[in-house]
């Protein structure tokens, strides 16, 4: 397995001794001959897997250990200390710091390639599980936003139950079941997915979470996992962005296909407190929001069909705007099931009717 090691040991016997043969191996090997200079070349280019020597001068490994544990982006990299003298009380620090290994010198080729094969056995079983649940995150998540909630995650890698305050959006296409009944799956299936694509570019680019596909609509959140000020506005101008300018560009694709009959839709908004967070199994993890906030959104999406507007926002989202649109129309309280008092809401006017 080729690598990137960097090596720390202020004998340079030791130093020639480890390069060649780390190198003979096929590794890339850099040499520091100090903790100081480490940490620099460290810093400069990360490696795959770091030898440190316990006993060296200016900042020893024990030091040097801490800090590239302390680190983020190193705190992952399989360190093994090395040391000629006997050390016994300083290896136990090291692996209660997080160290992976020790190699005693004098140097045992067969050992140390053992040591050097094991350490990266564990670094790439890392980074592929690292890829696998950065690719999970990218398909609900902002791209810009991925590696921050991949740094606070725990080490299992599940975001844990937190309250939110944010905006949360409910979709449904209206007439979609008719079209399903009528045409070929594959049809079905392939409009589905064009749709979604259309769709889920929209609450991506406005910073949403794309929670959840509902059949032929979805669940969306702005406001977790992390939160953002203006998460009403985001979540508004999503809804004018599907309705305005994706729905009609869907409906001109089917069109394409040779459905004459435009798919309408609506869209339900409503602000407040949620739970959100990761929920299943090991082998099996989906991030959900739940709550009476998502309950009432999902309840005012359906309310689109007899109000007549494609999309309806709680009074609770008209509060939370930080820039109300010139167009925001109040419709007046409506009973909501599930819902003791009436909730008052709020409509666009310069958008396409359903």
């Amino acid at each position: 397995m080729h690598a990137s090691i960097l090596i720390a040991d202020d004998d340079s016997l030791s130093r020639k001794l480890l390069i060649r043969l780390l190198e003979q191996d096929g590794h890339d090997v850099r040499a520091a001959e100090n903790g100081t200079q480490a940490l620099e070349l460290f810093e400069q280019e990360p490696s795959d897997v770091v030898l440190l020597d316990i006993v060296m001068p200016e900042l020893d490994g024990v030091s040097v250990l801490q800090r590239l544990k302390e680190t983020p982006e190193a705190h992952h990299i399989p360190v093994i200390m090395i040391s000629a003298v006997d050390e016994t009380d300083s290896v136990v620090r090291c692996i209660e710091i997080g160290a992976d290994d020790f190699l005693p010198k004098p140097f045992n080729p067969v050992i140390l390639r053992a040591r050097i094969n094991a350490g990266l056995a564990k670094k790439r079983l890392h980074d592929l599980e690292r890829a696998r649940v950065r690719d999970v995150f990218s398909r609900f998540l902002p791209e810009h936003v991925v590696d921050d909630v991949l740094e606070r995650t725990d080490e299992d890698l599940r975001l844990g139950g937190v309250r939110s305050v944010g905006t949360v959006v409910f979709t449904d296409l209206r007439g979609f079941t008719t079209f399903s009944e009528v045409r070929p799956p594959e049809l079905v299936i392939e409009a589905l997915n064009k749709y979604f694509d259309e769709t889920s570019d929209s609450i991506l680019e406005h910073g949403g979470t794309l929670v959840a596909y509902r059949g032929d609509g979805f669940l969306a959140v702005f406001g977790a996992p992390f939160e953002v000020e203006d998460h009403a506005d985001r979540a508004l101008a999503t809804a004018r962005d599907i309705v305005d300018v994706r729905l009609p560009r869907f409906n001109e694709w089917l069109r394409g296909e040779g459905v004459g009959e435009d798919i309408r839709m609506g869209v339900g908004l409503n602000s407040g407190p949620f739970m959100s967070g990761n929920v299943g199994s090991f082998r099996r993890l989906e991030y959900t929001v739940s709550g009476d906030t998502v309950n009432t959104a999902s309840r005012i999406e359906g309310m689109t069909k007899t109000v007549g507007s494609p999309i309806l926002l709680a009074q609770s989202t008209r509060q939370a705007l930080l820039r109300p649109p010139d167009d925001l129309h109040f419709l007046g309280d409506f009973e909501v099931r599930g819902r003791r008092s009436p909730v008052a809401l709020w409509t666009l006017d310069n958008v396409h009717t359903a």
